[in-house]
């Protein structure tokens, strides 16, 4: 997995990947001396599969943020008047960093969030760093010209923001986070990073090792609690705000936004469908639609979360599917061997844990799956498949951000997509077809940023990606994404 945009265009990645040389403990321990708070102080973090104490993050104040922000607004100057080659230079240093760097990122990132090393996992992940950075380093945004006729010229130019906010996921932590800060700092802003409260350390170490690079108070890490990201939102000197994260806490930044008008990018929580047309192949569809609805053990915002399936194959695809839950190996990240991990936090897990419940109550049959695992860890919930559920469950209407996946039976196209846009989300959806033109249409039909045709949750660095609805709204990645970092500017004669 040396280059991991392919495998990020299609999530269905063939087990667990070809280990890379082990990194020495001592590569961890070093990252973790200086991103972690001193000795005896901050908050601990514990492994997800293990509960061990991973290391202590520090537990910055609004006052330090306040400090971060007014470090950022003063550097922005220089960094923008770097010019784009420039900055162009230093990202693609930063990206040689992070590969060189990659085997203990990953080592803290598994522990820490719970992912395993391999398959579209923790190796993926920070992978997926250093190709994104590359990418948005090398992306050209050529000025545009809008009217040249003979009389008048005008030209529509993209300038920095100013101090950009990223408020990052505790699922793809490190990834997402370059998702926010790589076009930012391409575009001339300087960014300000508040990591969850979950994952912490991975982000800062991943900060770490960009800063090794970038000028000084370029990029800024705090590390806090909610209250310091509702400052980061509403602060005066912030002049965008990029969220990734629930529903509910992106309204609570609209809100909080509103006083300094910052621009937003909001990818929100999503409730993705997947539609299986009746000329599918079973046996050919099933692992992309596992990998579509498990990767990263469910946890994604953009996953397979509520699976449509016609009468007429729906037990085909609901066995293949129960026999690769049954079979995809789960445990420690650590471990080579598995692809599976834990629930990242306790929060999730009883989440995951009630609707399964409730759908069972209501008589979903369970076909894998169906219940904890105790003797794996405390944290980890088993590959679930229910099946003969239908719409207005719990388990099929909210987001299940879990290793669950309800299967719907129905007969009719038109009311497979009537159900696919009955909720108040719309960040991905798939359809799934050997005939690709009817796929489209019916594609064409859902309410979603995004719609893939046989796959799901698939990204490229230069598709642009959004959701619509109560997934939020921008667009990242591409040159979409430069554009959404920066402010336009007309220039006229």
């Amino acid at each position: 997995m040396s280059d991991p945009t392919p495998a990020l265009a299609d999530p269905a990645v063939d087990g667990a990947a070809p280990a890379a040389e082990p990194a020495p403990e001592a590569a961890v321990t070093e990252i973790l001396a200086r991103v972690q708070a001193p000795e005896g102080q901050g908050r601990a973090i514990r492994d997800a599969a293990t509960g061990d104490v991973v290391g202590r993050a520090p537990e910055h104040t609004v006052d330090d943020l306040d400090a971060a922000i007014a470090r950022a607004k003063a550097a922005q100057p220089a960094w923008d008047a770097l010019g784009h080659e420039e900055r162009s230079r230093l990202l693609l240093e930063a990206a040689d960093r992070i590969d060189a760097a990659a085997e203990a990122l990953a080592r803290l990132l598994s522990r820490e969030q719970g992912k395993p090393l391999n398959g579209p996992n923790a190796r993926f992940e920070v992978g997926a760093c250093s190709a994104w950075l590359r990418t948005a380093a090398t992306t050209v945004l050529e000025p545009q010209v809008v009217v040249d006729d003979g009389e008048v010229h005008a030209e529509l130019v993209y300038r920095a923001v100013g101090v950009v906010g990223a408020i990052g996921p505790w699922n793809w932590p490190m990834m997402i986070a370059v998702w926010q800060i790589a076009p930012a700092l391409r575009m001339g802003n300087t960014v300000v990073v508040k990591p969850s409260e979950y994952t912490p350390l991975s982000v800062l170490a991943l900060l770490d090792v960009l800063n090794q690079v970038l000028p000084a108070d370029v990029l800024i890490g705090i590390s806090g609690d909610r209250e310091v990201g509702a400052r980061l939102s509403s602060h005066p000197d912030i002049d965008k705000v990029m969220f990734t994260g629930s529903t509910a806490t992106g309204r609570k930044i609209i809100e909080s936004s509103a006083g300094n008008l910052a621009r937003l990018t909001l990818e929100l929580g999503g409730n993705d469908a997947g539609i299986v047309l009746p000329d599918a192949d079973p046996q050919a569809i099933a692992e992309g639609l596992f990998w579509g609805a498990f990767i990263n053990t469910g946890q994604t915002c953009a996953a397979l979360k509520r699976l449509y399936v016609h009468d007429s194959i729906y037990e085909d695809v609901v066995s293949a599917l129960g026999a690769l839950a049954q079979q995809i190996p789960m445990g420690r990240g650590l471990d080579e061997q598995n692809v599976l991990g834990p629930l990242q936090n306790r929060q999730q897990f009883d989440i995951v844990s009630r609707l399964v419940e409730d759908a069972k109550a209501r008589g979903g049959r369970v076909v894998a799956g169906g219940e904890p695992a105790p003797e794996l860890g405390e944290l980890f919930y088993r590959a679930t498949i229910i099946a003969d559920v239908e719409d207005g469950i719990a388990l099929v209407d909210e987001e299940q951000f879990g290793p669950a996946l309800p299967i719907i039976r129905y007969s009719d196209v038109d009311d497979a997509v009537a159900s696919a846009n009955r909720l108040d989300v719309g960040l991905g959806a798939s359809v799934w077809s050997s005939d690709r033109e009817q796929a489209r249409e019916v594609a064409a039909r859902i309410q979603a940023g995004t719609v893939w045709i046989n796959s799901h949750g698939g990204v490229h660095p230069m598709i642009p990606f959004g959701g619509v609805k109560g997934s939020g709204y921008g667009l990242e990645f591409g040159v979409e994404g430069l554009k959404a970092v920066s402010v336009p500017q007309v220039i006229n004669g």
